[in-house]
């Protein structure tokens, strides 16, 4: 069974090469970028594997990559006509992604103190300097 043209017109309208909808979405920066992540076999389409950056995509189609070391899980709303601006770009797109976990903020403390406790006496002092490397030592 043949569709109409009608209906192979309007699939066209409404779909759009996978490399193309990765960049006017702004998950890679560039066509080419797009079409190596692709290659590399990092893009799944509705859970199967594609490898062809001519691969059609249409709103609803669920989107699972790694991108930047991230998992990413992007349901399709809009084809797109143009690459705009990032928030017109997070409006193609549902993100579906898992929550990122939380990184602790700056390095962690060498030898923590209670707070009001003023400076350390000689003795502590030593044994602060005991756990960080001496000159020729490595980390």
């Amino acid at each position: 069974m043949t569709c109409s043209p009608r209906a192979d017109q309007a699939m066209a309208a409404s779909s759009q090469r996978l490399d193309k909808w990765l960049w006017y979405a702004r998950i890679v920066k560039s066509r080419t970028l797009a079409q190596k992540l692709i290659r590399s076999g990092a893009v799944r389409v509705d859970s199967v594997r594609t490898k062809s950056a001519d691969f059609r995509v249409a709103p609803g189609m669920v989107l699972t990559l790694t991108a930047h070391d991230r998992l990413r899980i992007l349901k399709i709303r809009d084809p797109g006509t143009r690459r705009g601006p990032a928030t017109e770009a997070q409006l193609l797109y549902e993100d579906r992604s898992p929550e990122l976990p939380k990184r602790p903020m700056g390095p962690p403390p060498i030898a923590p103190r209670p707070f009001g406790a003023g400076r350390p006496t000689k003795k502590q002092r030593r044994a602060t300097d005991g756990l960080r490397p001496g000159p020729g030592e490595r980390e």
